[in-house]
């Protein structure tokens, strides 16, 4: 789910152009993220998915459903405004897709019982990713557990390349830990919270739970 700002610079409009060839631009990733291998490590740490998994899961922002596989494919739900990923998606994929914003998602209450938002909410300005969350609390069923994985800046001094990253990223609202956490609003509470490095990205990762 990625609302990505107006391009202003000639990097940001290569960025733009690349992100618009979902295969190449999967690619770039999976070679800046090492294989996405520490999302994947927290994915099956955090929300313990495993092949005969009854409960529902929700990628929220799914992008061109690259986690889509880490999941049991009858309950795995993408979700994403993008259609050109989603087409990708749907082609290349396990699971089911919905093109839809986060502040209005076209699903009903209380259908899900976990979810995985990863890369989104640094898309996002502060009122728009505080909807989100509480369109995401809305079709979450109580004591559901949400994996958040968001950029964060690198410490300083360390991952040269991941500060250059974060200097072309086209989220405009990469932030620290405070300031996510009062994103997730009033209808999440937080079990966890660590970083992670998968590549040369930086993330802080956070493990929510659904309040009744």
């Amino acid at each position: 789910m990625h609302h990505a700002a107006v391009a202003t610079s000639p990097i940001e409009r290569i960025l733009d152009r690349l992100s618009a060839a979902p295969r190449l631009w999967n690619r770039l990733r999976w070679i800046a993220e090492a294989g996405f291998n520490g999302e994947r490590l927290a994915i099956a740490r955090e929300l313990r998915p495993w092949a005969g998994d009854r409960r529902r899961f929700l990628d929220f922002g799914c992008g061109t459903g690259e986690f889509a596989g880490d999941f049991p494919g009858t309950q795995y739900v993408g979700l994403d405004p993008t259609t050109g990923y989603l087409r990708f998606a749907v082609a290349h994929r396990p699971g089911s897709y919905l093109a839809s914003t986060g502040e209005a998602l076209a699903l009903a209450t209380a259908t899900f019982d976990a979810a995985l938002v990863c890369g989104v909410l640094h898309h996002l300005p502060d009122t728009v990713a505080r909807m989100a969350m509480a369109e995401l609390a809305r079709v979450l069923r109580p004591e559901a557990t949400v994996l958040v994985l968001e950029d964060t800046p690198p410490p300083a001094g360390q991952n040269p390349a991941g500060h250059l990253m974060h200097a072309v990223d086209r989220g405009g609202y990469i932030r620290n830990e405070a300031a996510y956490r009062a994103i997730f609003g009033p209808s999440f509470s937080v079990e966890r919270a660590y970083h992670l490095r998968s590549g040369i990205c930086d993330y802080a990762v956070y493990v929510l739970t659904r309040l009744p």
